[in-house]
């Protein structure tokens, strides 16, 4: 499968890239609570998108590996960037009077976690969901 991609603007691309990411799950094999898990972290990610950064997107791949097929999403921005990605990973860390359970939950939700800032440049999520081994 080619990268698909979903434009984050507003509220309607994070229930898009939300309704793509289960969609895209479930035709590799990812059922029950495993598409509510990925579901919530892209919000999480994409809400963030739009609060700071106000566009961004997420791209869709399939991978594979250890046997297993997985569902990498890749968010990303142009927005400020995160100037303390250690403090920004801690529960109750926000910069928006938020409770600062987005990136921490996400990570916790998601097999596999990855971010990369840059102050002025952008950031750069990416998050593995693996599958059950085939």
């Amino acid at each position: 499968m080619d990268a698909e991609t979903i434009i984050i603007d507003s509220d309607a691309g994070v229930m898009c890239a939300r309704q793509k990411g289960r969609e895209l799950a479930m035709a590799i094999g990812i059922a029950g609570s495993d598409l509510t898990l990925i579901a919530t972290a892209i919000s999480e990610v994409a809400r963030n998108i739009v609060q700071y950064a106000g566009q961004g997107k997420i791209e869709f791949r399939f991978v594979e590996g250890r046997g297993r097929r997985g569902l990498l999403i890749v968010a990303r921005d142009q927005g400020p960037g995160i100037a303390d990605i250690g403090r920004a990973m801690e529960d109750g860390f926000s910069t928006s009077k938020g409770m600062g359970l987005g990136l921490p939950g996400a990570r916790r939700l998601m097999d596999d976690f990855e971010i990369v800032s840059e102050v002025g440049k952008g950031t750069t999520i990416s998050m593995i969901k693996w599958g059950h081994s085939q």
